[in-house]
């Protein structure tokens, strides 16, 4: 759980330097933009591709006496630094914010934004620790886990195709 609120604090500096600068260097020049909306696009299109030809992969359940016991601050800045080297989420929060957003929104529509970003990753992240840590519930991840590929593949190449068109 700790580890989710380190992806939640990663969050909070991708919108942060997407918001005060990125944002308004793209918003200026149209080939910057549609790189970065047409990159996004075909990222989106690739990753729900992969998602749905990818195979199954069974989930492995270590027992509490195999499994590291480590700090708060440790998992926070595991999570913190995964997020934070992750390329994927970097591109998200530039596609995001420059195809979504732009850089006329006002503060306080984007402090509201950011909070839901922040807290939907938060809860997100410990829903996944939560659920998954549970034998019953990744067992029926892993019966499932082919159907759910494709549906999440499906909706990733359509958002990116509509992305991609508009």
């Amino acid at each position: 759980l700790w580890t989710a609120v380190g992806f939640g604090i990663g969050v909070c500096f991708h919108i942060s330097y997407v918001y005060l600068g990125l944002t308004w260097i793209v918003s200026k020049s149209d080939l910057i933009l549609s790189s970065i909306k047409y990159a996004g696009a075909m990222y989106l299109i690739y990753l729900g591709i992969t998602s749905f030809f990818s195979h199954e992969t069974k989930l492995e359940l270590g027992t509490s006496q195999n499994s590291p016991q480590i700090k708060w601050y440790s998992a926070i800045r595991i999570g913190l630094l995964t997020n934070l080297l992750n390329p994927k989420a970097t591109l998200f929060f530039m596609s995001l914010f420059t195809v979504f957003v732009g850089p006329e929104v006002n503060t306080s529509v984007m402090a509201i934004i950011s909070i839901i970003l922040v807290s939907t990753t938060v809860i997100w992240f410990s829903l996944v620790a939560f659920f998954l840590t549970y034998r019953k519930m990744s067992n029926l991840f892993d019966s499932n886990q082919k159907k759910i590929n494709r549906i999440f593949g499906v909706i990733l190449i359509i958002i990116g195709i509509r992305i991609g068109l508009f």
